[in-house]
């Protein structure tokens, strides 16, 4: 196989961990029932002017299994974070005793809960949209290299064929995790 194709696969295979990855970090903002850190992950505070990730500002921690508790290092901006929060509708209503900011994060009704999967399965039909993408850009790219080097067409086919598989992988790991995570939400 020449060095091209070998790159050609090297970056394929990169470009679908990137997906993945992306998939992981949109599955951490994803509410299961239990308080996780990782959910405020998103909120941008005004700080001074400039928007700054709340976890820049503030120490997190969980409590119980059901609360967040967020300490400014900067207890000045305690009103700035809880309005933050607001905005970012998580649904939970922040309680500010003027040190930290609480958040109590209720029992997740059945319905809620399956509203919450069809989120986790539109994360991963994005994903797999973005797989297949990679997907059409190294069949674009083959198509390139069979122009400039001559490849042979059994060869080519050869490699299309790698191609799909390498995408088959990345969309049978998608529906996995896809899987396990609609399993998690819906646990009680």
């Amino acid at each position: 196989m020449t060095e091209s194709l070998d790159n050609l696969f090297k970056n394929g295979t990169e470009k679908m961990e990137k997906v993945l990855n992306q998939l992981h970090r949109d599955f951490t903002t994803v509410r299961t029932g239990r308080a996780n850190p990782a959910m405020l992950d998103k909120v941008m505070v005004d700080y001074y002017g400039a928007p700054t990730p709340l976890k820049q500002m503030a120490q997190i921690t969980v409590q119980e299994g059901t609360t967040l508790v967020i300490a400014p290092f900067d207890k000045s901006v305690l009103k700035e974070i809880e309005k933050s929060i607001i905005k970012a509708e998580l649904g939970v209503a922040p309680n500010n005793d003027g040190v930290s900011i609480r958040l109590n994060f209720p029992p997740l009704t059945e319905e809620k809960r399956k509203e919450i999967t069809k989120d986790v399965k539109k994360f991963g039909e994005d994903a797999k949209v973005g797989i297949r993408n990679v997907r059409r850009d190294l069949t674009d790219e083959l198509k390139k290299i069979e122009k400039s080097e001559n490849l042979p067409e059994d060869m080519v086919k050869d490699n299309q064929d790698k191609i799909q598989k390498l995408t088959d992988k990345y969309t049978g790991i998608i529906d996995k995790e896809v899987t396990s995570k609609e399993k998690e939400v819906m646990t009680v």
